[in-house]
């Protein structure tokens, strides 16, 4: 360890240490969630079963709640419900890395877990320089870095990162999000036979492939991967200008379905579809866990201007990632629904069984509460509008007329409701996480997802339903 690693760990933990009780004390901290001890957490990172662990790292600048040079904070759980706080995994103490170990990945090799990172260098000039970074553990918790492992490639820009690697056929692949020097946004895919020496196979998806138009300025955290039977590119373009119900957030989170040849290097798609309804989801990334299962986590932020105001800033942290979610490709999408594990962390059901409401606002004994799951089934909307109302700060609004369902908050700087909306057939179940601050809403078994941050009133728990639908309830406390 270089005498400057050693510091900045020292500073970082001194940070933790300092605000550990102004942090713990905030209403709004999440109990089931994975957040910063303190500090600003954004992309989740290299995750990976690894002996039998589940790995998390995360992008995390301890020493503020805005962005800065980047730590790479971490997690190891045997269930992924039951989390232990790691040492830091990754610290920007070389040159290649001065201004931050940017997003990655993890692979195991022999027995090793390889973390794959971006290494951003900011100039005093203005310019930059990226690195993908390579480094090393045999057991899981302590990292030797080897340094840049890949330079920039001729024909893009410094936007250039976020690599994720996976082996194929003997072979491994690593796929990272890119800017050309025309400023538009693309997946570039490398390959190589020992993790350390990497070809370039060139560009597989972007402005002008596969029949896509300019589609942002930047593609962010791509993540290759087989799901029943397609390949899908998931990635986070940013530069996309709303379109009706879609690209309503600064930037997005989204996938092509389709298929990759391997003898050829090519990536036949179709159409981007959005991963996620709401206001607070981008760079997710996936792995597939020892039972075979591809698993998700997201990013439960957003850069945007609204950013600093949300109340947790008050208390020296802000933003978490998602719950877990399994993912399966069905009926021509991706679903995505929470991870069998997390029935861990129920007690206290709540049945109440054959509700049918009409043209009125109802509550029902002991559906209240701050960290809840909800589930709704044989729900049937008769007609008009279904509405449920979460502590008098967020509502979930379905329109039969209009095959829409929104949902609704209050904006953090203005304090004037906000939406975001889909279209959808019909509605026939809804799964709903809540934990004090946040929401993570599951429409027809993951058919379709909002995750959204809120901060509704701590003292309040009132949870309505309203309008003229049929429905049975479980409700379930979780701790």
């Amino acid at each position: 360890m270089t005498e400057n690693e050693r510091h900045l760990l020292q500073r970082a933990y001194e940070e933790v240490k300092k605000y550990q009780e102004i942090v713990q004390s905030d209403p709004y901290r999440l109990d089931y969630h994975l957040m910063p001890p303190v500090g600003l957490l954004n992309d989740p990172n290299g995750l990976i079963q690894f002996k039998g662990v589940y790995h998390v790292f995360y992008q995390w600048n301890p020493f503020n709640t805005s962005h800065g040079a980047k730590f790479w904070g971490h997690y190891t759980s045997t269930d992924m419900v039951h989390w232990r706080e790691e040492p830091i995994a990754l610290a920007p103490s070389e040159w290649y890395e001065k201004n931050g170990c940017y997003s990655g990945s993890a692979i195991e090799s022999e027995g090793k877990l390889y973390l794959f990172y971006t290494g951003n260098v900011k100039n005093d000039d203005g310019t930059r320089e990226t690195y993908q970074c390579l480094a090393a553990s045999s057991d899981g918790i302590h990292y030797e870095k080897y340094g840049p492992i890949l330079h920039l490639p001729e024909g893009y820009t410094a936007h250039f990162r976020d690599p994720k690697v996976w082996k194929k056929n003997n072979r491994w692949y690593m796929i990272l999000g890119a800017q050309t020097k025309a400023n538009r946004g693309t997946a570039v895919l490398f390959t190589s036979i020992d993790l350390f020496h990497w070809e370039e196979i060139g560009m597989i998806a972007g402005a002008g492939i596969n029949g896509l138009e300019d589609f942002g300025y930047m593609w962010e955290c791509p993540d290759l991967f087989y799901l029943n039977g397609k390949d899908i590119l998931m990635v986070s373009p940013q530069g996309l200008d709303p379109n009706g119900h879609l690209y309503n957030n600064l930037f997005q989170s989204g996938y092509f379905i389709g298929e990759f040849d391997y003898a050829n290097n090519k990536y036949q798609s179709g159409p981007f579809i959005e991963l996620d309804r709401g206001f607070d989801f981008y760079a997710p990334q996936t792995f597939m866990d020892e039972t075979g299962r591809t698993i998700l986590y997201g990013w439960m932020g957003m850069t945007d201007e609204y950013e600093q105001y949300q109340p947790t800033i008050s208390y020296n942290w802000v933003h978490a990632l998602t719950i877990p979610r399994k993912l399966e490709y069905k009926k021509g999408k991706v679903y995505q629904k929470p991870v069998e594990e997390l029935t861990k962390l129920r007690k206290d059901r709540i049945i109440v069984n054959n509700v049918k409401i009409k043209d009125q606002q109802v509550q029902f004994d002991g559906v209240e509460g701050k960290t809840v799951e909800l589930v709704l089934e044989a729900l049937k909307v008769n007609e008009g509008k279904f509405q449920i109302s979460l502590r008098n700060e967020a509502s979930l609004i379905y329109d039969s007329s209009k095959k829409e369902i929104s949902l609704q908050r209050r904006n953090v700087r203005t304090g004037l409701q906000e939406s975001r909306t889909c279209l959808i057939e019909f509605l026939s179940k809804l799964h709903i996480f809540m934990d004090h601050s946040s929401l993570e809403i599951f429409i027809n078994d993951g058919e379709e997802v909002f995750t959204a941050r809120y901060f509704p009133n701590p003292k309040v728990e009132t949870i309505t339903f309203q309008g003229n639908a049929f429905f049975s309830l479980t409700k379930w406390d979780l701790v």
